[in-house]
């Protein structure tokens, strides 16, 4: 029983507007689905993805009116994103810079070219040269040229006060392997994979013991979701999580996938989503994301929803 990489990660926004100008318009992803939280429907939960609205290509967003995030340990400390090549990296590099926002430089990290940035509100990314492995699905309609475009989540970054107690449940519970060590950042970093591996299916974990406890917030993330690819293995983790006496929502239907959240020894939320049934389960695909999406139990509250949210555009 395998997870086979990362399926998506929610952050907080406390600016939606500004959000989704960033993310469409500088980032060039799509808009795949523009819903709300399901457990607050007062907040919007914005995803944005490829071209196709693959699994493993959403970063969403929950519109939360929230402070800013104290950065610390126990916490989601940077989001990969995949781009093809070193003249891509370069594209990046000159259209950030010219935006105007926190940029580095071009480096290489654990033998990967990398561009770490911010978003207008901290929220720490970074893009990594995947070298093209793998299928992807442009956006026609993207303000990115096809060959420089997002083509996916890239490995994701925790740091945690004790990494012991979350090497145990990523090895032990969830059938990761630790792959390497590896030194950047003045920092030790440790490799964890899932599924086949490589920079999709990665987790990279720091050990910051001497950090405050950060505290969630606008700019920060919320969690990070792994892919499962059917029902019958979502089920099968359920048991596991429940056979090992670990804490649990239970399963959960969010219509487009299918929840599973528990947290790890050190705080930091995680959760098991199916691939499917998908963002086309109530929207036509070249219609995704142009209006406000409920699931079929929130249709009834419709004009209520809507009066209670604040235009995006």
């Amino acid at each position: 029983m395998q997870l086979t990489g990362i399926h998506h990660l929610t952050a907080i926004s406390a600016k939606p507007h500004e959000n989704l100008a960033f993310y469409t318009g500088l980032l060039g992803m799509r808009l795949v689905k523009k819903t709300v939280n399901q457990d607050d429907v007062s907040a919007y939960h914005l995803f944005y993805a490829d071209g196709k609205a693959n699994p493993g290509t959403d970063l969403t967003f929950f519109d939360f009116p929230a402070a800013p995030e104290r950065r610390g340990t126990n916490s989601i400390s940077r989001t990969g994103l995949r781009v093809a090549g070193e003249k891509t990296l370069g594209y990046w590099r000159d259209r950030l810079k010219q935006a105007g926002g926190v940029t580095g430089e071009v480096i290489e990290v654990d033998g990967r070219l990398t561009l770490p940035f911010e978003d207008g509100e901290g929220q720490r990314l970074v893009l990594v040269d995947d070298g093209g492995a793998g299928s992807s699905a442009p956006w026609e309609r993207s303000t990115v040229p096809v060959e420089h475009q997002i083509r996916g989540l890239g490995p994701i970054v925790l740091t945690v006060h004790e990494l012991s107690h979350t090497a145990f449940v990523l090895t032990k519970v969830m059938n990761m392997r630790r792959v390497r060590d590896y030194a950047a950042h003045g920092a030790q970093i440790h490799l964890f994979a899932m599924g086949e591996g490589g920079p999709a299916a990665e987790l990279h974990v720091i050990e910051g013991k001497n950090l405050p406890v950060a505290r969630q917030g606008a700019g920060g993330v919320h969690h990070v979701a792994f892919r499962t690819p059917d029902e019958a293995q979502y089920h099968a983790w359920t048991e596991r999580l429940n056979e090992l006496r670990i804490p649990n929502s239970g399963e959960i239907d969010r219509f487009y996938f299918r929840s599973l959240y528990f947290r790890e020894p050190n705080g930091i939320l995680f959760e098991i989503a199916t691939d499917g049934p998908g963002f086309a389960s109530d929207e036509p695909m070249d219609r995704l994301g142009e209006s406000l999406a409920l699931p079929p139990f929130l249709e009834p509250r419709r004009a209520e929803i809507e009066a209670g949210l604040k235009p995006l555009e």
